[in-house]
């Protein structure tokens, strides 16, 4: 059993032999996905969120093992490491009481107190601390000599020693600690010359501001330290001093001397560390959040439905260099791009895209959100064209960033960033997963404070989420580009390179069985990626199936069972019904994956992602000065965040919906109301023209 499978199971609340299992196949290098599609029967059912809890569990307790053994070295080379003290090392899973355990142990600078300790001032200092002494004046008479020149330094030497010994006693740490996660406050100041300041306005609400830390919400918090890292706020974590100096002194035998190095403790070494440890330890809380609201949003915008093989015409809106425009055929080859001066040639420019519209038989047109998209969405939407013609607002958000990329680069090097920005914007309508995987994440723009957060722990759960949703929806092998390629299960850069590679050199692929003979890509990695790889025609219908192909040998059981192909199995619900897959349960295969069997049988392949669907703006509202309170409008949601949700309305500047009004019912998370891109109604309650501000509801819609 994994060392770390009691932990986890404990914390998680999930059974034992479970999480063991988990452990094991990712330790063999099994990925999340694979584990969670083909190994239900080892891991009791869980689902990717799980998987992922454990994993980034174990990663967490594989780091705290890691600094177990620098403590115990360090201790041993010191020649203190005693058998108890190595037990409790041993045995402690809290890094917070772990680092009180090393404290007192811990090489430090040269310390009042370690100057003290020179001077042989410790004897002194245990004498008062002990209450051994009643005439301390007198007994510290006998310290002084040396660098100790009289009995206050004599005395005020043993209370620094004292002071340090209080801040290194675990129990006080604990109980000063306790008082902090109960009653710890947060204030954030203005610094005085910053206040009239135009770009600290923004932070106007955090000038005055005081909360419990326990209810400060993530947003509220980065917002705050975002403040503070800007130069325009001051930001501070206190707790109430008396009642923590009133607790530290319960431990110790009360005296004038004792009583003074308490209160120096206190101030000049434990408040500052609390301080420290709960403004550490409240922003990976607040990272954590924002981090989980970033996942979710970019999980619904890859997740996003797609509009599918169509012939689209993309619109990069411009006003001084006007709209690129290219036409793409059904597979997104870029076929045609030429510019249309929409703001200053509408006549022209109308031609244009009628012609364009008819001669590439398009089917669609992509529109990019960006500046000059409402005013090229309502000319477009007021041509008449000679055959019907979807027309889409779709967001841009990275699209300058992807042009400017080497992935850019490498499809389209003939051509410049302009053009590559609105073939990306087309291809966003066609499939948002294809072409959003070529981008970072993190310029994608869906989450708060993403530039604030931990960004290594932003990209490892970004790069999770990627793959959970490229391989939920699987891969057409023969025309994935190599960055969608590189997130299915058990590929990478190098191997999607291959794929890539091999499929230019030998022409599409025809079986999965194929896939072998890729260059490096060996048993394990093809027992990791099949499942998600989709072969559409080829000859066996399985190929286009999740159905694994270590699975296949049992389907074609089935269909030998009913007298039929496999093919009739997938036609045929009446062949389908004969089955009882109660039968084919062996000690690999289980009900869960026989359930699994059954449903691709049904819909082989299917596309998990919803209908796209057309929307418009209201055509009386284009600008900010256009809304009045009161007024009703339909909007897309671009961005949602822990406190609410943003939604375009065609103003060129998103609304807020606050959580509170999201809702005629309490919501605690609003991904439980909305989602990304989803078309709602809101009302206008106020614009703040001076801080930009456009509040929403959507309340009683």
């Amino acid at each position: 059993m994994n060392q770390f499978t009691n932990k986890i199971s404990g914390d998680l609340n999930l059974v034992a032999r479970n999480v063991d299992a988990v452990l094991s196949l990712l330790d063999e290098g099994a990925t999340i996905p694979f584990i969670a599609r083909y190994r239900k029967e080892k891991t009791g059912n869980m689902d990717e969120v799980q998987i992922a809890k454990i994993s980034e569990l174990n990663d967490k307790l594989k780091e705290l093992a890691k600094r177990k053994e620098t403590i115990l070295k360090s201790i041993e080379d010191q020649g203190k490491l005693k058998d108890e003290l190595k037990k409790r090392i041993e045995n402690s899973w809290e890094s917070s009481e772990l680092e009180d355990i090393y404290l007192p142990y811990k090489p430090k600078r040269r310390t009042r107190a370690q100057i003290a300790r020179e001077h042989g001032l410790e004897p002194l200092a245990m004498m008062i601390m002990l209450n051994q002494v009643r005439d301390v004046e007198g007994s510290a008479e006998r310290f002084v000599k040396g660098e100790v020149k009289s009995v206050d330094d004599a005395i005020h030497g043993a209370e620094d020693i004292i002071a340090e010994m209080v801040s290194e006693d675990e129990r006080v740490r604990q109980s000063v600690r306790s008082v902090y996660r109960r009653e710890a406050i947060i204030t954030s100041k203005v610094i005085a010359k910053m206040k009239e300041d135009e770009k600290a306005q923004k932070y106007s609400d955090y000038f005055d501001w005081s909360e419990p830390l326990k209810r400060c919400t993530s947003h509220r918090l980065l917002a705050m330290r975002r403040g503070e890292n800007e130069g325009i706020l001051r930001v501070s974590i206190s707790a109430d001093d008396d009642e923590c100096t009133d607790r530290i002194k319960r431990n110790y035998k009360y005296n004038k001397y004792v009583s003074e190095a308490i209160e120096d403790s206190f101030k000049r070494l434990i408040k500052p560390s609390m301080e420290t440890e709960f403004t550490t330890s409240s922003k990976e809380q607040a990272d954590e959040e924002a981090i989980e609201v970033f996942a979710e949003n970019l999980k619904q915008l890859l997740l996003a439905a797609p509009l599918g093989q169509k012939r689209v015409l993309g619109v990069d809106p411009g006003i001084r260099t006007g709209c690129k425009i290219v036409c793409l055929d059904a597979q997104g080859n870029l076929l045609h791009h030429e510019v249309a001066h929409i703001a200053r040639q509408p006549e022209s420019a109308g031609k244009q895209l009628l012609k364009l519209v008819k001669d590439y038989k398009l089917e669609a047109i992509a529109i990019g959100n960006g500046t000059y998209s409402r005013e090229s969405s309502d000319f477009i939407h007021n041509l008449t064209f000679d055959h019907e013609v979807q027309i889409f607002v779709v967001s841009e958000d990275g699209a300058s960033v992807y042009s400017a990329s080497e992935t850019a680069r490498e499809e389209f090097p003939e051509e410049d960033v302009t053009v590559r920005g609105a073939v990306s914007i087309a291809r966003r309508l066609m499939d948002p997963l294809a072409e959003l995987v070529k981008i970072d994440p993190k310029s994608i723009g869906v989450g708060q404070y993403q530039h604030d957060v931990d960004q290594s722990q932003l990209k490892k759960s970004l790069d999770t989420t990627v793959e959970l949703c490229v391989n939920s929806v699987g891969v057409n092998v023969n025309t994935a580009s190599k960055h969608l390629l590189t997130y299915v299960s058990g590929l990478g850069p190098s191997l999607a390179q291959n794929i890539v590679n091999y499929r230019k050199e030998n022409g599409a692929f025809t079986s999965r069985a194929q896939l072998k003979k890729v260059p490096r890509l060996g048993p394990s990695a093809f027992e990791q990626c099949a499942g998600f790889l989709r072969i559409p025609g080829a000859k066996n219908p399985l190929d286009n199936s999740a159905v694994h192909p270590e699975s296949y040998k049992v389907v074609e059981q089935m269909a030998k069972d009913c007298g039929c192909k496999v093919i009739d199995l997938i036609k045929n619900a009446e062949e389908r019904k004969k089955i009882d897959i109660k039968k084919y349960v062996t000690e690999e295969i289980g009900i869960p994956t026989l359930k699994d069997i059954m449903k691709e049988l049904e819909k082989p392949g299917l596309d998990p992602r919803d209908k796209i669907e057309v929307f418009e703006f209201d055509k009386n509202v284009h600008t900010p000065e256009d809304l009045i309170p009161g007024m009703e409008l339909p909007g897309i949601i671009t961005n949602i965040t822990n406190f609410g949700a943003f939604v375009d309305i065609g103003v060129h500047q998103d609304g807020l919906v606050h959580i509170s009004q999201l809702s005629d019912h309490y919501v605690k998370d609003p991904t439980e109301v909305v989602k990304l891109h989803q078309h709602v109604r809101v009302k206008v309650v106020e614009v703040d023209s001076r801080r930009h501000r456009i509040s929403l509801t959507m309340k009683g819609l």
